[in-house]
């Protein structure tokens, strides 16, 4: 009888099921060489002592940590931090644990200290969650280069020599246009976020680039940039009010922008969708409920951060098999959610 107040360990458990501490850690370890009968026993044991295999001895065995280090920064946007919340769920069904740091800023360059935390701790491999703006990722690339363990990049431009996983803005952008020439409107303007953001550069891309391939002009004035908030939305609209004054339709490139412009059209008498369609971009939860129904471009960053997971622990197994890991790229592709917005009652 072992004693309530006793750790349970991997030799009580040998001793009650009558077999060797090795054929516990293969039943543990889902091992095939034990036989079902010895397999059922073990498991049996171990269900009716509770016990708990110590996560730190398995590690210092299969010489991992079976724990992910985390890097990012703007958790007060909500791309970064959806991202993450795909990335917590998908690493605990993996079985991973994370360690995150976030970086003071998106320009942040003291990164040879963060990452000897990391290593440290012996984190099995980064995820670096940092959007691409200016050229941050330019000393990211160089600074990771060599480091021994697997990195996946996220929410930056795919690159043949490191693994990213992203979403295909350039293709939100052209959805987003294609569905408003297909309202009748062919004078339609842009808010763009930040440009310095590669993200913002792409869903602008797409915005152009499907106006040019449908026969319909583009200029300097059908485009006014924001920076992501609501604030700059409403101020970018009154200058795209002014500038380009027979604008017909607007995509604006985030929701929280897009809802200034529901605003600001209200206040101002113009008529949305009738006088004005609005599309936005980002799928926020609140998209459904603005006045109208914000039609929007849906981005599943919980996917992205899953997916990302996903493809890290694959390239840790390979890691862990001494062979060479092979750079891959995720892009993951949006689509068209259609509300009031944009869309005229006929």
């Amino acid at each position: 009888m072992i004693p309530q107040n006793r750790r349970i360990t991997i030799k009580h458990v040998a001793k009650e099921a009558g077999v060797s501490t090795q054929t516990v850690s293969r039943v543990i370890n889902v091992r095939p060489d034990v036989s079902p009968e010895t397999r059922q026993r073990v498991l049996d044991i171990i269900n009716q002592l509770g016990y708990q295999p110590s996560e730190l001895a398995r590690s210092l065995i299969q010489r991992r940590s079976y724990t992910l280090g985390v890097v990012t920064a703007g958790l007060k946007y909500i791309g970064p931090s959806r991202t993450l919340n795909g990335i917590t769920t998908k690493a605990e069904e993996s079985g991973y644990a994370l360690l995150l740091k976030e970086l003071p800023s998106f320009t942040s360059n003291e990164i040879q200290p963060l990452l000897q935390f990391l290593l440290a701790r012996h984190i099995d491999g980064i995820l670096w969650a940092v959007p691409e703006i200016g050229n941050n990722h330019d000393w990211v690339k160089q600074g990771l280069t060599g480091i021994p363990v697997p990195v996946v990049y996220l929410t930056m431009q795919p690159h043949p020599d490191v693994s990213v996983a992203a979403i295909d803005n350039y293709l939100g952008g052209v959805i987003a246009v294609q569905h408003l020439l297909e309202q009748g409107r062919h004078c339609i303007g842009h808010i763009s976020g930040p440009l310095d953001w590669w993200e913002a550069r792409q869903r602008k891309q797409g915005w152009q680039d499907t106006l040019k391939k449908a026969g319909f002009p583009v200029s300097d004035a059908s485009c006014v940039e924001g920076n992501w908030s609501s604030s700059s939305g409403e101020v970018a609209f009154q200058q795209l009010l002014q500038s380009y004054p027979d604008m017909d339709a607007i995509f604006v490139a985030n929701d929280q922008m897009a809802l200034s412009v529901l605003r600001v059209a209200h206040r101002l008498g113009i008529h949305v969708p009738r006088d004005l369609p609005v599309v936005g971009f980002d799928n926020l939860s609140e998209s459904a409920f603005f006045w109208p129904a914000l039609t929007t471009i849906n981005q599943n960053q919980l996917e992205l951060g899953g997916r990302a997971v996903q493809e890290l622990v694959a390239q840790i197994e390979v890691f862990q098999r001494n062979e060479q890991v092979a750079p891959q790229n995720v892009l993951l592709s949006p689509d068209l959610i259609v509300r009031e917005s944009s869309v005229v009652q006929k």
